[in-house]
Formats: structure tokens, sequence, C-alpha cells
């Protein structure tokens, strides 16, 4: 397998990226009508932890880590890590080692579409770490793969300099053209349901706030007291 390194790919504007954190994952989803969330078997290694940057993507070959190694070079301040490979893949791709070279340069995390190990190690150093498994199985570095081309996981395309936002829910890509059009749909969601938050807050139903009523009249859905529905 040949390969590709791409340098210096354009990335989505940091102010933009650092403002999609302060949301969560399903909600900037929502925003962008319900699309770019990562299949739900890609999971946190820790709780509690969100983090958003601008993608690096790697293609590898299944149980080689080589293109890792690759593209640790082509990160800096502000990413995320993207790993699939070619193939369906669980073996232990990324580790601690791999952790400490790339938070020294200021990557948030990492998401792979493969294994994962030494999470109590990543845990502790708080790095943070999405994955397809978790699996202790060691890794060749013996077949070339690209870095920073676009990527394919769970139907969902990753350019290089994308935002990825992951948190406890999973994690969304957000394509880097629609960054500030998305920190702004996100504002108004949040806004519209603070404000279903404090109606329900005040007691108010959803059958009412949403208009649901109707809806269930609609598909012939009726009440019916105890004693008439055992009769």
């Amino acid at each position: 397998m040949s390969g590709v390194i791409v340098t210096n790919p354009p990335k989505a504007e940091l102010k933009d990226v650092d403002a999609l954190a302060g949301f969560g994952v399903a909600t900037v989803s929502e925003a962008m009508g319900r699309t770019g969330l990562l299949g739900p078997g890609i999971r946190p290694v820790q709780q509690g932890v969100r983090v958003a940057g601008t993608a690096v993507t790697v293609l590898s070959w299944p149980g080689d880590n080589l293109m890792i190694h690759a593209a640790v070079e082509q990160c800096g301040e502000g990413d995320i890590l993207v790993v699939t490979t070619t193939s369906p893949c669980t073996d232990g791709l990324f580790g601690e080692l791999f952790a400490t070279a790339l938070k020294q340069r200021g990557v948030r995390g990492v998401v792979l579409n493969t294994g994962v190990r030494d999470t109590q190690e990543l845990r502790d150093m708080g790095f943070a770490a999405w994955s397809r498994a978790v699996s202790s199985q060691g890794t060749v570095k013996a077949t070339g793969g690209s870095v920073n081309v676009p990527i394919a996981v769970d139907g969902q395309v990753i350019n290089p300099g994308d935002v990825i936002l992951a948190d406890d829910d999973g994690v969304v890509v957000v394509p880097r053209e629609r960054a500030r059009e998305t920190v702004e749909r996100s504002e108004a969601r949040e806004a519209k349901e603070a404000a279903t938050r404090a109606a329900f807050i005040g007691g108010q139903l959803g059958l009412d706030r949403y208009g649901l009523r109707e809806t269930l009249q609609r598909l012939g859905v009726e009440y019916r007291s105890y004693e008439e529905y055992t009769q």
C-alpha cells in the first residue's frame, strides 16, 4: 500500500473550534440537522471530558501503526488525531507513548476507529481518547498509508482541518466550512432549550409545549379510564 502525507492543510478557525467546545455533541449534531455523528461504537475511555479540535487524519493498514508515527509530526496545537484503517481492526494501535508525544505538541485528543490500550495511563495523564475497542494486542510498523487525506468513519467523511467534537455521548464531525455557521446554530438551539427547560421547571408538559396532543389525536391514540380499558 503506497500513500501520501499532506502537509499544512487548511483548518477551521481556532476561535470557532473553541466555541464549539462549549456545546455538547448532541446539540451540535442537532444544529447541523442531525448529521455528522460517528456511530455509537466509538466510546470514550474516560468520563466527564469534552474536547474540540481540528482533525489530523490517518489511514493505516490493519494491525500497523506506522502512519500514526508519521502523523505525530503533522500534529500541532489544537489538533485531534483521527485514525482509521483500510479494513476493520480492533488491535491496540495507540497507547501511552503516542499520547505523550502528542500532548507535548498541544494535541487535544485522539479518535480511533480501531483499538486503544494503556487506558489507565491515558486517564492518569489527562489525554482524552475515543475508540472502537480496547485491546492490548500489539502492532507492527511495516506498511505505508496516508496522513491528512479524507477518510470515512461510520459513513461520515472527515477531511483534515474539520472540527472534531467529542464527549461522553460520542463524536461529531463539523465540516471546516460550516464551523462558524454551526456555532451560531448551536447557540440558537441552546437558547431554545433554555426556554423549554424553564417552562418544564414551571410545570408545563412537553405534550402541550410541543403541540403533541394534536399529534396523538391524529394518530388515533385515545385516552381511556382504567375501568373503560378493562371492560
